[in-house]
């Protein structure tokens, strides 16, 4: 079977559309920036014309154009399938406090109420950056500080009257803590929102991870069963088959059919140990067996009705059928994927003995196989938590694992599951995988 390799492309930030919370931390900070530029803007352009400042306007501005380069470059900019790291982070953040300690000291220095921005980048420092990254740039904030105080272009201003020059600096006070007010609501409730979502995913991860872990533990007790099986069956094989030229049973008709059917029965637990043995690449000599998914089914659909020939089963192939991927196709007979449509079956033959339909869709590239049943459906708690194990209506010690591993096998071949109750009564489960998972590709050769 086929499987993707993971893509060495490098994107930009742009092209990632923030796929991770390290590049959703990206975005923002980028669109803080935006809304600096803008703001930085009209608050030069507003002082100069309403409050009459003599403001440096070409070095301000061409600060202000950096911050816009820098943008720019921080979206377009080629990264590793455009994640974002510490450095990335630190390295704007250290960018943008040297911009702001650039424009104060063009407009009065530390005697500027808007030198309290400060607190909104080492704020975003503090829950973006690492601790290391985090305090650097404290360092770095108190020495831009510092040196304000001595070191800037004093304001000019029209009116040199004490008590206008202290309402001003009022006025500007507030609009600093406006700014700053809002800005943390606004921009640290989206980083904590992408923090959560981090989290979330990553308690997703640890909860497959450990689904996982518990598969490769059934794995191997059903690896070894079948190994220590397989010596017993073997000796019953020869015993029944010494059996059947005895007088006992060859003279007499109905033991002899009894002898068959138990013959009959043996095989197939040996056709499962050997189910068991392949699919954990145990089986040896092997040849790769290809096939279509028409043939898949249709051989898989006779074997279960010789097995259960007394429960009514409705096998439909529903058109329009892409002709091509169902019909013609080759794909590889898949033993897991034969196993696990058995134990739905399975699952639906327990809950609807008078009768189930499998119903099969071919379009897009994407198989999908429903499996609908007649029976009391599933309840709402087993619904909740579709594929976790030990989630069963029967009641026997154990179980719950027939759905736990179809959602898990399903993953894995890239597909996904479905249950749900059916107004009109009992049960459907809806398999859906693409086809090229079952296709013959690369490194298939050995496959068995």
């Amino acid at each position: 079977m086929s499987t993707a390799r993971p893509s060495s492309r490098r994107f930009s930030l742009l092209d990632s559309l923030g796929e991770t919370a390290s590049q959703q931390n990206a975005i923002l900070l980028i669109q803080l920036r935006w809304l600096a530029v803008f703001g930085q803007a009209c608050t030069i352009a507003f002082s100069t014309l309403q409050f009459g400042l003599e403001l440096p306007m070409p070095p301000m501005f061409a600060v202000i154009g950096g911050l816009v380069l820098l943008n720019l470059f921080s979206m377009l900019r080629p990264r590793q399938a455009g994640e974002v790291r510490n450095g990335d982070l630190m390295l704007g953040l250290l960018l943008d406090i040297s911009a702001l300690t650039a424009l104060l000291y063009f407009s009065g220095g530390a005697t500027n109420p808007f030198v309290f921005l400060y607190l909104l980048q080492l704020t975003l420092a503090a829950i973006l950056l690492e601790a290391r990254s985090t305090w650097l740039l404290v360092g770095y904030a108190c020495l831009c500080f510092a040196l304000l105080t001595r070191f800037y272009v004093p304001l000019n201003l029209a009116s040199s009257d004490p008590g206008r020059l202290f309402q001003l600096h009022v006025y500007g006070m507030l609009v600093c803590f406006v700014l700053d007010v809002l800005l943390l609501v606004l921009f640290l409730g989206r980083i904590n929102a992408n923090l959560r979502r981090r989290d979330a995913g990553l308690a997703d991860l640890r909860q497959q991870a450990a689904e996982e872990d518990h598969i490769v533990r059934m794995g191997l007790l059903a690896s070894g069963a079948a190994h220590e099986l397989g010596t017993p069956l073997a000796t019953l094989a020869v015993i029944l088959g010494d059996w059947r030229h005895l007088p006992e049973f060859r003279d007499h008709p109905e033991r002899l059919q009894e002898l068959e059917e138990m013959n009959t029965a043996l095989q197939r637990c040996k056709s499962i140990v050997s189910g068991i043995l392949l699919s954990a690449g145990e089986a040896r000599g092997e040849a790769v067996s290809l096939t279509t998914v028409a043939g898949f089914l249709d051989e898989l659909v006779a074997e279960w009705r010789r097995l259960h020939p007394q429960v009514p089963f409705d096998y439909r192939l529903v058109e329009p059928l892409d002709a091509t991927a169902c019909r013609r196709a080759p794909i590889v007979s898949d033993s897991a994927l034969r196993q696990v449509i058995f134990s739905v079956l399975e699952n639906a033959r327990e809950a609807s003995p008078s009768g189930i339909g499998l119903t099969v869709r071919c379009v897009d590239d994407w198989l999908s196989l429903t499996v609908a049943d007649q029976g009391p459906g599933f309840p709402p708690e087993m619904l909740a938590n579709l594929g976790k194990p030990y989630q069963s209506s029967k009641g026997r010690a154990g179980g719950g694992l027939g759905l736990f591993l179809v959602v898990n096998v399903l993953r894995k071949l890239g597909g996904r599951v479905h249950a749900a109750n059916v107004p009109s009564g009992g049960a459907e489960v809806n398999l859906e995988l693409p086809l090229a998972s079952l296709q013959l590709g690369d490194g298939d050769e050995h496959r068995g």
